[in-house]
């Protein structure tokens, strides 16, 4: 059985040797989400053989999935070790957020034992950052309607970069008034979103995480929080707005593009999680590419 460990801030170090090599553009293979989202995926690691496995719970499914090890060791070796750890905890071998890549190197490595279905609530959204910087063409002319309505309303706006105790400590009470705003409609996930963010504004310089923020009139209306995630791509964590603001959430989306991820090919604004109102605004803004997710169990 293998000994899961569960995830701590102070494991960034050790788990990064294996992401940061890793390739994967998928926002599941980021430290800085197994860290956050612990309280509600309660995810566990071990290091065997210089390779990297993870294990979490899924609450909605109520079972214990696997991600994609990671390392050294050859492929069927580590999914051997997934299949024995199982079999001895007498759980269903179940691998999530598997994607076409993985799935490929999967089924070479043991083909014909694993059977798929794909996850559409959790494929990512990822765009390219000239994109969601210019917003250029037809397509995208509603989202530079947005911007312009929204400097006409409140001239008196600026953006700035993340980088003091005092500017964090604001967006964390932002946080708090946005929370209290959307309280009546979100569901127990967006409550596990609230201690996230906390946990990433509270944890900023040590995740070494990138933020913007939109103030008007003295206030912080807007926030952003991210990070690279691959050498072309970064990643978008959270994206916070008072929705009563015309354009509020366009303007901190195209201005933390320009300003914190330009140099970067790729921008990754992570899944939808199922929430309609997600959905339909990260297709808005049309995705250059939709990175598909898979639930592998074995095949009877």
């Amino acid at each position: 059985m293998i000994d899961f460990k569960i995830i701590e801030l102070s494991d960034k170090k050790e788990i990064d040797l294996f992401l940061n090599v890793s390739g994967f553009k998928g926002c599941d293979f980021c430290f800085v989400n197994l860290f956050a989202w612990q309280a509600k995926f309660k995810y566990s690691y071990a290091v065997i053989r210089q390779t990297l496995f993870i294990r979490y719970f899924d609450d909605i499914e109520n079972e214990f999935c696997y991600l994609m090890p990671i390392g050294k060791m050859n492929l069927k070796s580590s999914l051997s070790m997934l299949f024995d750890d199982a079999k001895e905890r007498n759980i269903e071998l179940i691998m999530k957020q598997i994607s076409n890549e993985m799935w490929d190197n999967i089924n070479v490595a043991m083909p014909n034992i694993f059977q798929y279905k794909f996850d559409r609530d959790n494929d990512e959204y990822i765009y390219l950052s000239e994109r969601l910087t210019n917003l250029h063409g037809q397509k995208l002319q509603s989202k530079r309607n947005h911007i312009n309505r929204f400097k006409q309303d409140n001239p008196h706006w600026e953006y700035f970069s993340l980088t003091s105790k005092e500017d964090l400590d604001e967006c964390s009470e932002m946080l708090d008034i946005w929370d209290d705003l959307n309280i009546e409609k979100a569901r127990q996930s967006l409550r596990y979103d609230y201690i996230a963010t906390k946990l990433m504004l509270e944890n900023f310089h040590y995740l070494q995480l990138r933020g913007g923020a939109v103030r008007v009139n003295g206030k912080i209306v807007a926030f952003t929080i991210g990070e690279q995630l691959t050498d072309d791509t970064f990643v978008i964590h959270v994206e916070k707005a008072y929705s009563g603001m015309n354009g509020a959430y366009t303007i901190i989306n195209q201005q933390f593009a320009e300003h914190e991820a330009s140099e970067f090919m790729y921008i990754n604004r992570e899944e939808d999680m199922g929430l309609e109102y997600l959905r339909k605004a990260k297709l808005s803004y049309h995705p250059d590419i939709l990175l598909q997710k898979r639930v592998l169990t074995l095949k009877k």
